[in-house]
Formats: structure tokens, C-alpha cells, sequence
């Protein structure tokens, strides 16, 4: 079982307030959890209005379809925002779901 983290910054070059901001941070952040059912949260940058870190996680079988996924939603952000995406990571964290549990 992997549990997947990514965070993507956008640059968000026509903001003149945080408000502005929300409403393009919002806007991706609903879209990521209804299309691909997963969390997504905004986790940086709250003060200044035209950049944003938005990160989402999900938990997955295996590799392949974590690979798959993480790609399908770098595309989704590069594709589907007001904003330009200027970076992002991701780390996957194995579980053996099998473990003792305590």
C-alpha cells in the first residue's frame, strides 16, 4: 500500500488580492477532490496573492498506478487552472498492510 503526498505551486499572475487568489485556489482545489477523488488542501503561501501551494495525497495499491495517477493530476493542474504551475513534488510512503498492529 503507498500513501502518496504531492504539492504543486501555482503562479497565479492576474491576482491583485487574496481574494482573487481564494477564488482560483479554490476553484482548482474542488476540481482536483470531485475529479479524482482525493485530498487537496492549500498548505503555503496563504499571504501573498499570487502564488499558492496546493497539496494533495491519496493511498494506492502499487507504484504504477500511484505513477499514473500523479501524472494524470500534474496534467489536470497544468490544464485546468487560471494559474501557471511553476513547480511541484511528490513522495510516496510504503506501507506493508500486513504489519502487526499495535
Amino acid at each position: 500500500m503507498l500513501v502518496v503526498a504531492a504539492i504543486f505551486e501555482i503562479h497565479i499572475e492576474f491576482a491583485q488580492s487574496l481574494k482573487e487568489k481564494r477564488m482560483v485556489v479554490k476553484s482548482l482545489r474542488d476540481k482536483l477532490r470531485s475529479h479524482f477523488e482525493i485530498s487537496a488542501s492549500e498548505v503555503a503561501l496563504q499571504d501573498l496573492h499570487q502564488r499558492a501551494r496546493i497539496a494533495v495525497a491519496f493511498v494506492t495499491s502499487d507504484g504504477p498506478t500511484a505513477d499514473a495517477l500523479l501524472d494524470k493530476i500534474h496534467s489536470y493542474v497544468e490544464t485546468n487552472t487560471d494559474a501557471v504551475l511553476a513547480g511541484w513534488t511528490s513522495e510516496k510512503l510504503d506501507f506493508d498492510e500486513m504489519a502487526t498492529l499495535t
